[in-house]
């Protein structure tokens, strides 16, 4: 016969609720087991485009892929892990391995006019209003009395 223990059930379902809260503000596993991380975004709109600046400082340039499929604009990648030759990493706050962002463009745009640029650790890709969406100005014209 086993003793009820209030505290070991408590202490386990701490436990698991960390666990749980650690993998939602950490992201998803990635595809080989690390974690998949969220990097900033900032998002403007002006009458001819949507601009969209994300950060990814230390991330090479070549490990970023951009994808824009239907409404949805896909950024994803990788940053290594800087560990200096002979040293050890003693503390990090920094996330690295795969980072991945999702984001639905609700106005439609010219695809074929999407553009990207990194500079400084920041990916801007700038996203071109369609005609049909860009402000247009009306013309009133005089009717005849």
């Amino acid at each position: 016969m086993s003793m009820f223990d209030p505290f070991a059930d408590i202490s386990r379902m701490k436990h698991q609720l960390d666990r749980i809260f650690d993998e939602a503000a950490h992201g998803q596993r990635g595809q080989e087991g690390g974690r998949v991380w969220r990097p900033a975004v900032d998002l403007f709109e002006d009458a001819d485009a949507l601009t969209l600046k994300i950060d990814l400082p230390d991330v090479d340039r070549e490990k970023i892929d951009v994808q824009l499929t239907g409404e949805e604009l896909v950024i994803r990648g990788e940053r290594a892990a800087a560990v200096p030759a002979g040293g050890a990493c003693l503390h990090s706050e920094r996330p690295y391995g795969q980072f991945h962002r999702a984001l639905r463009v609700n106005i439609p745009v010219q695809h074929d006019g999407v553009e990207a640029a990194y500079r400084d650790g920041v990916l801007t890709v700038r996203l071109p209003k369609a005609e049909t969406v860009k402000p247009r100005k009306v013309a009133i014209r005089a009717e005849a009395e």
